[in-house]
């Protein structure tokens, strides 16, 4: 479509799916039996953007209620735009949290569609720094036991040719940390020597007891120590960070950019994450990877791989996607055109579909509203 067509978003719909997980799952604060997914497909120009984020259904109302009346009718060009307005119209709602997500959604449906419009790839769209987006497989959720922890590992690092793996740790708020010392040492005997070995305590741990149990970690090889402690802890982090030879990184909880500049400004972490799902969508992740440029830092893409990979591609300071084995399980359920991460890597737009290359599956497409 001609640029100069001025095609207007007309339509924005939601819809609401759980699924439950393949065993229950837990991490060192929550436990988890299904996992919420608000899609919102966006209208315009005989063509439709898909955009999704995990929230609970509260989420899909912000949509519909405060939302959709601020994109709705606007020039499907001006995504920025229409970011910046959803942002004003939950001023008294709330910006961070539900919120957040609600716009993450519909403004990767809102990118998707203008990338479609166009007939490129959203990494096209976005301009690329990088062909192949290196991925982490993530999981070994603190209820697997030794053999299911092993295959998950194996399967990734051996099977697929994944050379980062993440387990979480801090099982029951850090009150098992023997058996956390023990499944990282498990995980190291499955993975090899030479694979990169992650945890995420989502923090469950104390100061002093994170940077304990970090120095035991980083004898097994542990490079990446995710949340020892809580992330609105910053002074904590940065204690743990000045303590640990490993990177310490946070940011998954970020919702607006003055969070991650309060973050990164505080030197409490080696590497940011963010969320596009969370954080305000490609609109505001693109932001926030500026902001930890100008910092000195990279920047991770949180869980959602499938919305992170045409994003990630795009900037120069990415280091890595969370390959989540919920998020991949899910977006391989509902969506046509997954990627594949063989090798370690995924290769946004590589097949020259438009967008970010997925499409509802055509049961889900004849249910939705």
């Amino acid at each position: 479509m001609a640029r100069d067509s001025t095609p207007q978003v007309t339509g924005l719909d939601v819809r609401v799916t759980t699924v439950p997980t393949d065993t229950p799952e837990a991490d060192g604060t929550l436990a988890w039996d299904s996992t919420t997914v608000v899609l919102v497909r966006a209208h315009g120009g005989g063509l439709t953007g898909i955009g999704w984020t995990y929230a609970p259904e509260a989420a899909a109302a912000v949509v519909r209620d405060l939302l959709a009346g601020e994109v709705v009718g606007r020039s499907a060009w001006d995504v920025p735009g229409g970011n910046e307005a959803m942002c004003r119209a939950v001023r008294n709602a709330g910006r961070p949290g539900i919120a957040s997500c609600a716009i993450s959604a519909v403004d990767i449906a809102l990118w998707d569609l203008k990338a479609r419009l166009l007939d490129l790839p959203l990494t096209a769209l976005l301009g690329a720094t990088r062909d192949e987006v290196p991925v982490y497989g993530s999981g070994g959720f603190t209820t697997y036991h030794e053999t299911r922890m092993a295959a998950q590992l194996g399967d990734w690092v051996h099977g697929l040719g994944i050379g980062r793996v993440k387990i979480k740790v801090g099982e029951a708020w850090g009150t098992a940390a023997d058996r956390d010392l023990r499944r990282v040492r498990e995980a190291r005997d499955v993975i090899g020597p030479h694979a990169e070995l992650y945890v995420d305590a989502n923090g469950a741990y104390s100061r002093k007891q994170a940077v304990r149990l970090g120095h035991a970690f980083t004898e097994s090889g542990v490079s990446w120590f995710e949340e020892p402690v809580s992330s609105d802890d910053l002074t904590g982090l940065r204690v743990v960070r000045d303590a640990l030879a490993c990177d310490v990184a946070a940011g998954e909880y970020g919702y607006d950019l003055p969070y991650f500049a309060r973050m990164a400004a505080s030197g409490a972490v080696d590497c940011l994450q963010a969320d596009v799902t969370r954080c305000g969508g490609v609109t505001q992740w693109l932001r926030a990877a500026a902001l930890a440029a100008a910092h000195g830092l990279e920047i991770s893409g949180h869980c959602a791989p499938h919305a992170h990979a045409h994003v990630a591609a795009s900037v120069p300071n990415f280091r890595h996607l969370e390959w989540f084995h919920d998020h991949v399980r899910i977006e391989s359920l509902l969506f046509e055109g997954v990627l594949d991460p063989g090798g370690g890597a995924v290769r946004p737009g590589a097949d020259g579909a438009a967008g970010h290359g997925l499409t509802l599956r055509p049961d889900l497409t004849r249910a939705f509203p």
